[in-house]
């Protein structure tokens, strides 16, 4: 007979509310001398449970073999939760930081397309109200009166304030502006160019502010990349309102550009006030994870009180900005204020196909940039020093340009001359990599201002250019105006090399 079997045939033992079949008996003993002793060891579930038999009863122990544990404070065990919840079968959450990049870059997206629609819309407006062209010329660049006011009023604003509340009051400004437009146009000129002067506020601010949230919550190693996108944004933007704007005007009439590209801003608006934060510190949704991702690379927490003007105006790499900025931007408001006219003159195309290739280069843009973005962090991320890797960007970004315009002289055909401007607004987008990542390196916490400083330049660049542009033309020819544009080039890649740097110089 078993151990088992004697036991219970013998003794109707039953341990209380624990099932007979789930014991198993190993290594048992019982007595046969009649001396009444005996003893078993009987397995339930992790359990050993000891029977010995005295002399008039069994007593049953519990031999339980029991782990040392120690009690953890309430946030150890709050911690290891959160632990838990964060990364056991859950997918991972779409980086905060990328949200912001991607509300930015509609943001510009939108701001070009809004820019862009008067270029089309001006053309039925004259028509329709009998307007000179002196008097379109007025109404085109009444747009940089405001627009030249606010760069580095807005910088100022954004770095003493937070890009939350600026970028998002200048895109509901000129957002409203544009839906005023057509009601502005219809009360005479003076509110016309009131209307359009506000519109350039709300879009000179714009650029500070984005330069300044993202100097927060985008790490150094995806700089690049992310104002790569937020700029695209710029180009894509162009593409649109050309692609958009003759449609609309030809089912809808001149008034329906203005009306529903400014709707689009208030739907805009709706989404940053609730998704959008101006640091990763504001923001309580924000994973612990990527919060300190983030701020291992992020600017001081202490709040900008005032604006070190003669610290900043002392600094070499600022001027460097400055110049840079300026030599840029004066070839690339030349090409593409004037390169319909360009294809029209001198490639005879056509009006429409003079608007279609105009595209062509924004397109090119938009990829390129993105592409230069990629390449300068990857840089980054293998070690390369921050100095060179803006330095190469920017020297693309000058010397590219540069050589293919000095080829559109000896090209025939005009597919080669299209493409000729292709590539050099292509490689014109790696100063995204270059000179407009630069704020961010050299002064984080006033990248706002900094950026407001140079775009200014840029802005004048642009004005000027323009302006000057049309008397070579008058007294020379097309070559004499890239000439001008080659050279200023030279001039900001020598500079630029000299004088800029990726090391931060103003905490």
């Amino acid at each position: 007979m078993s151990a088992k079997a004697f036991l219970l045939s013998h003794y109707s033992f039953s341990p209380p509310n624990i099932p007979r079949r789930n014991f198993n008996v190993h290594n048992s003993f019982y007595d046969t001398s009649g001396s009444g002793r005996g003893r078993g060891r009987f397995r339930y579930g992790e359990r050993e449970l000891l029977i010995k038999r005295n002399s008039s009863s069994w007593k049953l122990w519990a031999d339980v073999k029991s782990k040392p544990f120690k009690i953890a404070d309430d946030d150890a065990l709050l911690r290891k939760k959160e632990d838990v919840d964060n990364s056991v079968g859950l997918p991972q959450e779409f980086p905060k930081r990328w949200v912001i990049v991607i509300l930015c870059f509609s943001a510009f997206l939108l701001c070009n397309m809004d820019r862009v629609n008067m270029s089309i819309a001006i053309l039925p407006m004259a028509s329709e109200y009998n307007w000179t062209p002196t008097t379109v010329g007025l109404i085109q660049s009444s747009f940089f009166w405001g627009y030249l006011l606010t760069q580095i009023a807005g910088g100022i604003w954004a770095d003493t304030v937070g890009g939350k509340a600026v970028l998002g009051f200048g895109v509901i400004w000129w957002s409203v502006a544009t839906v005023l437009t057509p009601i502005a146009a219809k009360l005479g000129l003076p509110f016309l160019f009131v209307v359009r002067a506000f519109m350039g506020i709300g879009e000179g601010v714009a650029m500070p502010a984005m330069n300044n949230i993202l100097s927060k919550w985008v790490p150094v190693s995806e700089r690049s990349r992310s104002l790569a996108l937020v700029y695209s944004g710029m180009y894509l933007g162009s593409v649109t309102g050309l692609a958009f704007s003759p449609f609309l005007i030809h089912e809808f009439g001149w008034p329906s550009v203005f009306f529903s590209f400014g709707s689009l801003g208030t739907v805009w608006f709706a989404v940053w006030l609730s998704k959008a934060y101006s640091s990763p510190l504001d923001d309580p949704t924000l994973r612990p994870e990527e919060k300190k991702l983030i701020l291992s690379s992020s600017v001081s927490k202490e709040p900008v009180k005032s604006i070190p003007w003669k610290l900043i105006l002392s600094k070499p790499p600022v001027w460097a900005l400055i110049v840079s900025h300026f030599c840029h931007n004066w070839g690339t408001f030349i090409l593409l204020t004037w390169m319909p006219t360009y294809y029209h003159q001198v490639l005879k195309f056509n009006l429409t196909e003079s608007g279609l290739f105009a595209v062509l280069p924004w397109l090119t843009m938009a990829v390129t940039a993105n592409v230069g973005g990629w390449i300068a962090d990857s840089l980054v991320r293998r070690g390369t020093s921050v100095t060179i890797v803006r330095k190469i960007m920017q020297t693309i970004g000058f010397l590219g340009p540069a050589f293919f315009l000095t080829q559109l002289s000896h090209v025939d055909s005009p597919a080669m001359a299209v493409l000729c401007m292709a590539c050099s607004q292509g490689s014109d987008a790696f100063s995204q990599s270059g000179l407009y990542s630069n704020h961010q390196d050299i002064a984080p916490r006033y990248s706002g201002v900094l950026l407001g400083l140079s775009n200014t330049a840029g802005v004048l660049a642009g004005v000027f250019g323009t302006a000057a542009t049309g008397y070579i033309l008058q007294h020379g020819s097309w070559d004499d105006v890239f000439k001008v544009s080659v050279g200023l080039y030279l001039v900001g890649t020598v500079v630029w090399n000299a004088f800029s740097t990726g090391e931060k110089i103003i905490d």
